[in-house]
């Protein structure tokens, strides 16, 4: 099996509903995404995916999606005030958590068309979420 992994950095704020700790307020990180694609063959080119590519696609629709967004749950009492005053969103079904974001992650670039295996989010320099869908038995 051959891996390779591109790592992503970008900003965002959120909150967490349901949370007692200091993450129930609005708050910005300055996170980082570590995307891990894997083949147990390369390409023409000896890769299993050009890292450009996978900048291009994968950073180009963080850029565009998360980056310096407000990321909310779209049951936030924010989010109407928010949306209102035109302030950068983007809005999830559920809590805006790292486990969470990973997924979404993860689920975009598998989307993309790329043979993702793993999403690790960092959410601070010592606090970090990974999502790995469970391997399915033969």
């Amino acid at each position: 099996m051959y891996s390779v992994t591109k790592t992503i950095q970008f900003c965002y704020g959120h909150r967490l509903l349901n949370y007692k700790g200091k993450c129930r307020y609005l708050h910005g990180h300055n996170g980082k995404v570590e995307i891990e694609l894997s083949s147990t063959t390369l390409d023409q080119r000896g890769m299993v995916r050009d890292f450009s590519e996978i900048k291009d696609a994968i950073q180009g629709w963080i850029d565009k999606n998360l980056d310096h967004k407000m990321i909310l749950c779209k049951r936030d009492p924010a989010f109407p005030a928010l949306r209102k005053l035109n302030e950068p969103l983007f809005v999830l079904d559920d809590n805006p958590t790292a486990e969470n974001l990973a997924k979404l992650i993860y689920k975009q670039t598998k989307q993309l068309g790329f043979p993702v295996t793993s999403v690790r989010l960092w959410e601070t320099n010592q606090s970090f979420a990974t999502y790995q869908p469970r391997a399915h038995s033969p």
